[in-house]
This record gives C-alpha cells, sequence and structure tokens, in this order.
C-alpha cells in the first residue's frame, strides 16, 4: 500500500480545523475572513495585515476587497469598479501579477526599496512598518483565481514555519469562501434581475408555478415618449446609453423611497409599493418629484450633445394584485398581475391622449390627498373597464 502523502502540523492547524468545522453558521465571508486572521495571531503566526479579494458578478462593480489590520473585529470591505484594471492601484500589484499567472507574489520589505517591487502599496506597508508582503491565489471551481494577502512587522519577517501555516490554509479558505460567494452571488443576480423582495421569496423557495400572494400596493408604469423613433435613427451604442440613463433617472429614486422595480419591458417599467409601507403612496409620489428633477437634468445634459428632450408618462393606481409564479413549465416570472395593473397601464397610455406627465387614479388620490397639491382632470373612458374613472394630474 502507498503511504499517506506526508501532512505536517503547523500553527495553523486549529484555524484549518475551526474553518472546517465552526463556521457552518456564519453566513458573510467577510466575519469569517476577520475571525480567521485573529485566530491566527492567537495560534503563533505574526499577522499585522491580510485582504482577501473577491471577483464578483455585479451591474456596477467587479469586485469587493475585505481588508482586516490588527486590533479589528470587523474587516473593512471596499467595492472595486470595472475600471480599476486601468488604473495605477491595480497595473503592477500583487493582483495584477497572480491575475496573470502568477503563482506567488512575495516581497521582503525590510530590503532596499531600489531592489524590490515599484508600486505604491509596498511603499505605504513599508511606512506603516510591515516588513514582509505574501500573496497567493485562491482557487474556486472552474479556474476562477481571486486573491487573499498577508503581511507582517516581525522583524525577518515570515519564517518558513509561518509560511507553510498560511499555505495550509489556503485550500480551505477557499472552500469556504466560495461557498458563501456563491450564496451571495445567488442573491446578487436575483436583486439585479427581479428586485430584492422577489430575490428573498425566490431564495425561501418559493418557486412553484401558480404559487403568488395577494398583495395590496401602489404600482407605477413609466414609459418612454417616442421610442421607436429614437430607436430606428439613433445609432445603437447611443440607445443603450439613452435607456440606461432613462433607467438610473427612474429608477434610483423608486429604490430610495422604497419602491420595487419588477420589470422593464423595453422602454418601459413596472413597480410597487406595497401598503404594509404607511406612507407607501406618498413615498411613491416623492419617487416622482425626484424622478422628474433626474430626467430634467438628463435632458439638460442630452441638449448639450445636441439630443432632444425625453419624454415620459406615468400612470398610478392602487389596489390589490396578485404578486407570484407565472410562466410555463420551465420558464418562470415573478410579477404582479391583476385589474390594478392594467389599470396603471391603462392611465400611463393616457398621458400622451391628455398631454400629462402623470395621471393618478381617484383611488390613488384619495391615498395622499390633502398632503401633495393634485389637478383634477376629470371622467375618463378606460379601455377594459366599464365605467369611467376619475383622474387626477400630479404637477409636483
Amino acid at each position: 500500500m502507498n503511504a499517506p502523502p506526508d501532512n505536517p502540523t503547523t500553527q495553523a492547524d486549529s484555524v484549518v480545523d475551526w474553518l472546517i468545522n465552526g463556521t457552518r453558521d456564519e453566513r458573510f465571508v467577510d466575519n469569517i475572513f476577520a475571525q480567521m486572521c485573529i485566530r491566527l495571531q492567537q495560534a503563533g503566526i505574526p499577522l499585522k495585515r491580510a485582504t482577501l479579494h473577491i471577483l464578483i458578478h455585479h451591474p456596477q462593480w467587479l469586485g469587493a476587497r475585505m481588508m482586516w489590520s490588527d486590533g479589528m473585529r470587523e474587516a473593512e470591505i471596499a467595492l472595486v469598479d470595472y475600471d480599476v484594471r486601468e488604473r495605477s492601484e491595480y497595473i503592477g500589484s500583487a493582483a495584477n501579477e497572480l491575475q496573470n499567472g502568477a503563482a506567488e507574489v512575495r516581497e521582503r520589505l525590510e530590503r532596499d526599496p531600489s531592489l524590490g517591487r515599484k508600486h505604491a502599496l509596498y511603499d505605504e506597508m513599508r511606512a506603516r512598518g510591515l516588513t514582509d508582503y505574501v500573496a497567493w491565489p485562491l482557487y474556486h471551481t472552474l479556474g476562477k483565481r481571486h486573491l487573499v494577502t498577508f503581511a507582517t512587522d516581525r522583524p525577518g519577517g515570515f519564517d518558513d514555519a509561518h509560511i507553510a501555516g498560511l499555505k495550509k490554509l489556503l485550500p480551505v479558505l477557499a472552500l469556504v469562501s466560495e461557498i458563501r460567494v456563491k450564496n451571495r452571488l445567488a442573491r446578487t443576480l436575483l436583486e439585479t434581475y427581479v428586485g430584492s423582495h422577489a430575490g428573498e421569496l425566490i431564495l425561501a423557495g418559493a418557486t412553484r408555478r401558480g404559487t403568488g400572494t395577494t398583495v395590496r400596493a401602489a404600482i407605477m408604469i413609466c414609459d418612454l415618449r417616442d421610442f421607436t423613433k429614437i430607436s430606428d435613427n439613433w445609432p445603437r451604442d447611443d440607445v443603450i446609453d439613452l435607456l440606461n440613463d432613462y433607467f438610473d433617472a427612474m429608477s434610483e429614486p423608486i429604490a430610495r423611497h422604497g419602491g420595487e422595480i419588477l420589470k422593464f419591458i423595453g422602454d418601459g417599467l413596472l413597480a410597487i409599493f406595497p401598503l404594509h409601507e404607511p406612507d407607501a403612496c406618498a413615498n411613491l409620489l416623492h419617487a416622482v418629484t425626484e424622478a422628474r428633477k433626474a430626467m430634467a437634468a438628463l435632458n439638460e445634459r442630452n441638449n448639450g450633445t445636441g439630443r432632444a428632450p425625453l419624454n415620459y408618462g406615468i400612470g398610478v393606481h392602487v389596489g390589490d394584485v396578485m404578486y407570484g409564479n407565472i410562466g410555463s413549465s420551465s420558464r418562470l416570472d415573478f410579477t404582479v398581475i391583476g385589474p390594478a395593473v392594467n389599470m396603471a397601464s391603462r392611465l400611463e397610455a393616457l398621458t400622451k391622449q391628455l398631454g400629462r406627465t402623470v395621471l393618478l387614479s381617484r383611488a390613488f388620490a384619495e391615498q395622499v390627498e390633502p398632503k401633495f397639491e393634485l389637478e383634477h382632470v376629470g371622467q375618463y373612458e378606460v379601455r377594459g373597464f366599464s365605467d369611467p374613472i376619475e383622474l387626477f394630474a400630479y404637477p409636483g
């Protein structure tokens, strides 16, 4: 029989055991990382500073950096944007070297700086009295490479036993971090594509077709005017930029005031403000006010580049909606349906006919009067509804 592989004991063995057996109930990798660093110190490894760099799938951020320093109980988290790879903070860094294929980056900070690597980070660590720095790739499945670094202020730097202990951690830290990163990734992707509340429901198991709940909510539907003409006459990339700017102007105020965007439909969006929040209807109008200002600022910027102003219409209603899974046996959509949604859609269509930017149903107007100044527009026939609907405009 073959002898078992040599696996000598190290100072980090107790920390390895804790990572395997003691972290099952910890949801967040940054908490695990900070506790790991503290335990390494307690095990006799002279750790002064450590970082964990994780690449993430997010529409805005390339990755996240978790940094721990001696004396900290929690790690600091900084998000890293996609442009970082073009900046000096990345070029020539350990992250740059490792992403280019290096298996290890070690910088002895006590030696003559003229003989070492040239990067601002090393100068900063020397200024803080650090003596040694090591960085290794952290391998997740399918070849995904992340990064972990350790630094010390011990005279002479890390010794061979310290390095052996830290290296022994790496495969276990990779497994433990990958589980948390993938959990966070699933949550981030769901929040990105279906919204935070729907994402939580899906993660909790609400994935069966036809399941759902009845929710009383204020419903807001917004649509861009003349988009067909714009998309036919503008270059493709300009159209995409325009849509992104328009959705930013509309979406950020909605999120800020507690609304949830359930769907982008071409150049339109559907959002709800559930009425379990007592000020939901008022919050919707506050969001509309801020979105209107953001659109005015966007049009002013576009005017400076020769682009025509963007016009839009918003329809608002309040009522019960069915909130849940609808679709085929293999492809579902988590959305809201019901007559209240149809009414909001019809009001949005009427904004163009009546020359108003925002139209509200009486049912919604009753929720916000007299806190907001509304303009009575009159009664109008609405397609699909037997009785005329009393409408109000919101000029604020």
